[in-house]
């Protein structure tokens, strides 16, 4: 059996799963997993900086980069960053999910992203059994918020919505569950830094 370098989770442990290419990490990620993890009730967020976006057609800065930037950024307790999908050899985010749930078979996850990752995630290969497979808690990204609560997603799993006033609730739910919440909005974005060549 393979062994991975992989976090340790004890058992009814509630972790969100944020995940992306962090080319690079911003505060705009460290504010969505301080407002996760008191919004949804989580004992920690994972971060999963993936190897590269199948929707990119251009390649990211190199992963161990990405990741010391990622470690060198973040001073909390609670998220811990991983480059699990290198280590499980997966591409596309339902099979991190399907193998992560897998390996932690007692730990409660849920999948974690901004508005704006609602609005287009039925481009995701298989992304209607990320909603299958755990909760999945939605951020408020600037000027994504309407746009996301109308999307094909949105609309496909409308009667699994929680409202926002219960949304410390999520991470108790079975899936198919989502809930979207309104946070401080932080106007950081990975495209604008590299853009104007902060990050090379």
């Amino acid at each position: 059996m393979m062994r991975f370098n992989l976090p340790k989770s004890n058992a009814g442990r509630r972790v969100g799963l944020l995940g992306g290419s962090f080319d690079p990490a911003h505060e705009g990620h460290v504010r969505i997993s301080e407002q996760a993890l008191k919004r949804f009730d989580l004992d920690q967020v994972w971060w999963l900086v993936s190897p590269a976006n199948p929707l990119k057609p251009q390649g990211p800065a190199p992963l161990d980069k990405r990741v010391a930037h990622a470690k060198r950024l973040i001073d909390h307790p609670r998220i811990v960053i991983t480059d699990v999908e290198t280590q499980l050899d997966t591409r596309f985010t339902c099979d991190s999910l399907r193998a992560l749930r897998e390996i932690y078979s007692t730990t409660r996850f849920t999948w974690l992203m901004g508005a704006d990752n609602l609005a287009q995630i039925h481009q995701w290969r298989d992304w209607q059994d990320i909603f299958q497979l755990m909760p999945v808690g939605v951020l408020a990204r600037p000027g994504q918020g309407l746009a996301a609560q109308c999307a094909p997603a949105a609309r496909r799993f409308a009667s699994a919505r929680l409202a926002a006033r219960d949304s410390r609730l999520l991470s108790h739910c079975t899936a198919p569950a989502w809930c979207f919440v309104d946070m401080p909005q932080n106007p950081a974005s990975s495209s604008a830094i590299r853009n104007r060549g902060g990050w090379g």
